[in-house]
């Protein structure tokens, strides 16, 4: 008897990712009320951190409303990311760093694994590291747990791989 199953993710194209940054660079050049000002994005990949450099809380807030507006057009879910506190930096400007967030943590993981033996369907989905593994004997009951998922509002972005 064939057993079917699919992955579980939580990843980010990093590709994607500066490609949004470097739109966002280029419309914070061209903007007006950015004209002399220092405020920069700046995207360490190997980090998966993008640091934002403000004047001020007005200018902090225009530069995130950008970035996030590149990422949503890049179809990078806003989920991805997690805007930590601003912070002073130099000479009265912000920082803020934003921290690309990839994989599945142990609380998410067992969060969903419980949600998944919750739907009564006969599955059985196992943590592998940042992934999470579910299979059947059934294909039906595999995209019953896709739809299910999808249908979630999960605090992390979700995607679905390796459907054998």
């Amino acid at each position: 008897m064939a057993n079917f199953s699919f992955d579980i993710v939580s990843e980010v194209d990093l590709q994607e990712v500066d490609n949004a940054v470097n739109q966002a660079s280029k419309e914070l050049a061209q903007r007006y009320d950015f004209k002399n000002s220092k405020a920069s994005i700046v995207f360490d990949r190997k980090e998966k951190k993008i640091t934002l450099i403000a004047d001020d809380d007005f200018k902090l807030r225009a530069l995130t409303s950008i970035l996030a507006g590149r990422m949503t057009k890049r179809n990078i879910p806003l989920k991805s990311l997690k805007f930590n506190d601003p912070e002073k930096a130099f000479e009265g400007y912000l920082r803020q760093a934003v921290e690309i967030c990839t994989g599945i943590n142990k609380e998410k993981a067992k969060e969903l694994t419980s949600i998944i033996k919750g739907l009564g369907l006969k599955v059985q989905a196992q943590i592998e590291g940042e992934k999470i593994k579910v299979s059947s004997a059934k294909k039906d009951e595999l995209q019953a747990v896709i739809a299910h998922l999808k249908g979630l509002d999960f605090s992390i972005p979700l995607s679905f791989c390796n459907y054998r």
